[in-house]
């Protein structure tokens, strides 16, 4: 029998549904060959942050300026300086070598602050040739004076204005925490979005007792990570209807893991931490074991299992709800309590 591993994400034909999501691998040339070689169905840069050039930008600023209030003669000297190549530059060059080195599709990564800065930038990723733009839309509603309604109108303005300027595919990578996610889910494919990437994984913050300061803690994902997902995959797949993509992400550490995410309804599943762990060779682990449990269990193609088990598939979609959280709670087993 043979196997079809092929799916389609965003509008791209994708040979495998495993994806090579953002991480320092994928910045590199060399490691994006190797996750091509090891059978990745498309490649996602890390994100470009506005952020990052702003903050360059003003730094340079600041050096350019420093001394023209003491000295009159600063006024007309500026030192001879090397073309200045900043953040963004840096990125747009890395995205062409990334794009020399690979055949399968590239999607670039955005993460802006500003409306503006948000279609400037989407421009300047396609006209460098990605193949698809993910805005990373990763923020915290932390303000009080903003509302829900709030938060969602400036999200959606901006998925809408880069709509607008690009022709490219685009993904929106959602944060779980939207008030009612299923209707926001369905206003951004409304407002341009060609498929949503579910979740975004945010770090959290850790303290150092000794100084008080708020430090970065980075761990990996782990499998059960991914259960968010495969629950709102697997509601979202019937609600939104096949033409609309669906991408898994954090927690899928195996073919397995994968599989899942497929059966309820996800295009492709993206990893990290896996490569991140095992090196991008590991990706050729996965796409095997993915093949393996489908030949096993007769399927002709991934695209035969997408969807089977979502919501509208299951004999139970409640499952996917409230059922599910009774159901569990009922299940927990105490240990016995041993008498003294």
């Amino acid at each position: 029998m043979t196997l079809d591993t092929s799916t389609r994400y965003l509008g791209l034909e994708l040979r495998s549904p495993l994806v090579a999501s953002a991480s320092p691998l994928t910045a590199k040339p060399e490691a994006a060959a190797l996750l091509e070689a090891s059978g990745a169905g498309a490649i996602v840069l890390p994100s470009l942050f506005e952020e990052e050039i702003r903050a360059e930008e003003l730094g340079l600023d600041a050096a350019l300026e420093q001394g023209t209030n003491q000295f009159a003669e600063a006024l007309d000297y500026f030192p001879a300086m090397p073309e200045l190549i900043d953040a963004g530059e840096r990125y747009l060059a890395n995205l062409a070598n990334v794009r020399a080195r690979i055949s399968v599709p590239l999607i670039a990564s955005l993460n802006a602050t500003s409306e503006g800065g948000w279609v400037r930038y989407a421009r300047l990723l396609a006209d460098a040739g990605a193949d698809a733009i993910e805005l990373n839309v990763y923020h915290l509603a932390a303000d009080p004076r903003l509302s829900p309604a709030d938060v969602e109108e400036a999200d959606l303005n901006i998925i809408a204005a880069v709509r607008a300027a690009v022709d490219v595919p685009l993904a929106v990578k959602l944060s779980p925490h939207y008030t009612a996610l299923a209707s926001f889910a369905a206003r951004v494919v409304a407002a341009g979005a060609n498929g949503l990437v579910l979740f975004n994984r945010f770090y959290q913050p850790d303290l150092d007792l000794d100084t008080f300061d708020v430090i970065a803690n980075h761990e990996l994902s782990r499998p059960a990570d991914a259960r968010q997902a495969l629950r709102w995959i697997g509601i979202l797949r019937a609600q939104l209807g096949p033409d609309v993509s669906l991408a898994a992400t954090s927690g899928v550490w195996s073919g397995t893991d994968a599989l899942k995410l497929i059966a309820v309804g996800a295009d492709v599943a993206m990893t990290t931490s896996a490569l991140l762990q095992h090196g991008p060779a590991y990706l050729g682990t996965m796409n095997a074991e993915l093949r393996a449990w489908l030949i096993e269990h007769e399927y002709e193609s991934v695209r035969q299992l997408c969807g089977s088990a979502s919501a509208a598939s299951v004999p139970n979609p409640s499952a996917f709800e409230r059922a599910n959280y009774m159901r569990n709670l009922r299940s927990w087993s105490s240990p016995p309590v041993l008498e003294s």
